[in-house]
C-alpha cells in the first residue's frame, strides 16, 4: 500500500505539496475509475467538462475509491487516523479548449464553512496525462501559510471560476505537477495553486479527493446540502453529518 515515510511528511508540510510518482492503483481498479468518468462525462448535459463536483453523491461507486485504503493509507501520516472525506471533483480540459484556472486558494471558496483548514489535503489523481502543454496544475511552494488572499473578477469564459488572486502572482516560482496516468500529488488546501489552458491535442482529466481530519466542524447551516463521510477513524464532531454514520 502507497505510504509516506517521515522525510515526505516533513517535505509536504514546509512546501505545502508532494508529488506521487508511482501508480495509487492497480491497473484495473484505475480502468475502473476511468471508465466511471468517462460515463459522467457522456452524461454530463449543458455543464462543461471542467465542472463535474462531487460526482461522488450522485455515484456510490466512487466510494470505492474515496473510502479505498490506497488513498487513505497515503493521506493518514498528514491527516491523522481519524479522517473525513470532504469532497471529490472531476477536472477535464478537453484539447485545445481546455479553460485555464486561476491563481486561487481551495481554502478561499471554503471560508466560513469550517472550523479550520490547516491540515486538508487534496489528493489529485491523474486519468491523463498531465503536461504542462495541456495545462496541468502548478503551485506556488509555501504559500499554504495564508489561505485567504484577496480576489478580483476575471472573464468567466476563459477560466474554470470568475475570480483569482487580486494583483497577481509570482509565476516564475511555479511548480508544475507532471503526471502519468495513474500517478498522484497531494497538496494543502491553502497553497496558492492554478492552471494555463489546455493548448495541446491531450486531454487533461485528474479525480480531485479531499480529506480533513474529524476534528474539523462543518457549518451545516453555511453548507446546505452538502454530505461528509467518515472515511477512516473516529468521528469526533460532526457526528450528525456523516453520509455513512
Amino acid at each position: 500500500m502507497a505510504t509516506l515515510n517521515e522525510g515526505r511528511v516533513e517535505q509536504y508540510n514546509r512546501q505545502g505539496y508532494l508529488l506521487y510518482n508511482e501508480q495509487l492503483f492497480s491497473p484495473e481498479r484505475l480502468d475502473g475509475l476511468r471508465g466511471i468518468f468517462e460515463q459522467h462525462l457522456a452524461q454530463k448535459g449543458d455543464k462543461l467538462s471542467d465542472e463535474l463536483d462531487t460526482p461522488h453523491f450522485r455515484d456510490e461507486r466512487l466510494l470505492d475509491y474515496l473510502l479505498s485504503d490506497e488513498v487513505l493509507d497515503l493521506v493518514e501520516p498528514i491527516v491523522g487516523p481519524n479522517i473525513a472525506l470532504w469532497s471529490s471533483h472531476f477536472i477535464c480540459k478537453d484539447p485545445h479548449v481546455g479553460r485555464a484556472t486561476p491563481w486561487h486558494e481551495d481554502s478561499a471558496f471554503w471560508n466560513g464553512r469550517l472550523s479550520a483548514y490547516d491540515r486538508i489535503v487534496t489528493v489529485w489523481l491523474a486519468l491523463d496525462p498531465s503536461t504542462r502543454e495541456n495545462g496541468c496544475m502548478r503551485v506556488l511552494p509555501g504559500t499554504q501559510v495564508g489561505g485567504f488572499s484577496q480576489y478580483a473578477e476575471v472573464e468567466r469564459e476563459k477560466y474554470t471560476f470568475g475570480r483569482e488572486i487580486e494583483g497577481g502572482v509570482d509565476e516564475s516560482a511555479a511548480v508544475y505537477f507532471e503526471l502519468a496516468p495513474g500517478e498522484c500529488s497531494l497538496h494543502d488546501g491553502r497553497i496558492i495553486h492554478g492552471a494555463a489552458r489546455n493548448t495541446s491535442a491531450i486531454r487533461r482529466c485528474g479525480y480531485t479527493m479531499r480529506y480533513f481530519p474529524t476534528t474539523v466542524e462543518v457549518y451545516s447551516e453555511r453548507s446546505p446540502n452538502h454530505r461528509i463521510w467518515l472515511a477512516r477513524g473516529e468521528a469526533l464532531v460532526n457526528n450528525g453529518m456523516y453520509a455513512n454514520a
